[in-house]
């Protein structure tokens, strides 16, 4: 365990391609997808616990930030930060890194999403180990997972040469990060090899952070260190920031300048981005007559049948002679699809936004 390294847990975002489980009022990261009697913010607070102790931040939405502090009661208050407003993930992670060069400006922030699932904890920290070697030597790390099929949902990052660093065996060069292929572009990204998935991982020291983001956008760097001087100015200056991520505003110019780092690994990971990956992250003990199922198995009945069904209105969910179905009941909404259309569940919460049904949102 480093004194120095603290975990920084962005949980935002609605998981629109798990509607109608995830809602705005309650995103993917607050829920037991899995079935491993946790959420899956709780299982990332467990797996990197071993790495940093107390030492965490989670940036989150206001209206998030009591579930928050409820499932994840042995965090102190002021670990806990609240954004006003979504900006995506730069203003978010940018924030935790001013407040941690605040308290220590050689700290080390690990930035990992609160709505993953990694199989393999022992693996994750391992590489987490190799890419803090390299953080202080004030590279920007990010971790690529080796992917296991051409995925179009995730970008991608382009390895380089081995930096041969002691302690850090697996730390290549980037590259390059691309951005989401067509199925015959991410075919071959798998057969290339030296293409990774993209997880969104990054461990950098809070300072480099800010001073790679000052080096393109020197005022969001200004107004972030502004609010970490003083929290009571964060409703005040929060909305001047802009919408960025922090691929597009600080990963992507570093890689080009080479000065971004990558441990490639494998431990499991999935983003759970829609109900086509989360079948497979069921336990079989959660099959039901050939369905998986995320909840409610009490209440389901399913022959002939493949997919994945989640029964949450206390009805009984009868599926008959279909493969590949999605079917997800809840007491204010029911979606039937398949899971090879899991990715257009999107457009159905977009339909509803038009539609201002902002009750089922």
């Amino acid at each position: 365990m480093d004194e120095d390294f603290w975990a920084v847990i962005p949980a935002g975002g609605a998981g629109t391609r798990l509607w109608p489980l995830s809602r705005r009022s309650s995103p993917k990261f607050l829920h037991d997808l899995t079935g491993s009697g946790q959420s899956l913010l709780r299982a990332t607070w467990e797996r990197l616990e071993p790495l940093v102790g107390h030492r965490f931040l989670v940036v989150t939405g206001a209206g998030h930030a009591d579930a928050v502090r409820r499932q994840l009661p042995m965090l102190p208050d002021d670990a806990v930060v609240a954004e006003p407003a979504p900006r995506d993930s730069m203003p978010a992670i940018g924030l935790a890194a001013a407040l941690l060069e605040r308290r220590d400006p050689d700290a080390v922030l690990g930035s990992f999403a609160a709505d993953h699932v990694v199989t393999d904890p022992d693996a994750f920290r391992a590489a987490v180990g190799e890419a803090l070697v390299l953080a202080r030597r004030g590279e920007l790390v990010t971790i690529g997972i080796t992917p296991t099929r051409p995925a179009t949902g995730f970008g991608y990052i382009r390895q380089g040469a081995s930096l041969g660093v002691p302690g850090a065996p697996s730390g290549c060069r980037v590259e390059a990060f691309v951005e989401k292929p067509d199925a015959a572009t991410a075919a071959g990204y798998v057969a290339d090899g030296r293409y990774k998935w993209n997880a969104g991982m990054f461990v950098v020291r809070a300072a480099t952070l800010l001073e790679l983001l000052a080096e393109g956008h020197p005022e969001m760097a200004r107004v972030l260190r502004a609010i970490a001087a003083a929290p009571e100015r964060l409703g005040e200056l929060w909305p001047t920031l802009d919408r960025v991520a922090i691929d597009h505003a600080v990963a992507e110019p570093a890689a080009a300048a080479g000065r971004v780092a990558v441990v490639p690994a494998d431990f499991g990971w999935d983003d759970v981005g829609d109900f086509g990956s989360l079948a497979p992250l069921l336990a079989a003990t959660a099959e039901v007559g050939g369905v998986r199922v995320v909840t409610g198995a009490e209440h389901v009945l399913a022959h002939d049948a493949t997919g994945l069904v989640s029964a949450g209105s206390g009805r009984l969910v009868a599926v008959l002679g279909l493969a590949d179905v999605v079917v997800v009941d809840t007491p204010d909404a029911l979606l039937v699809t398949t899971c090879s259309r899991a990715q257009d569940v999107k457009k159905v919460v977009d339909a509803l936004v038009e539609q201002g049904r902002s009750d089922l949102l």
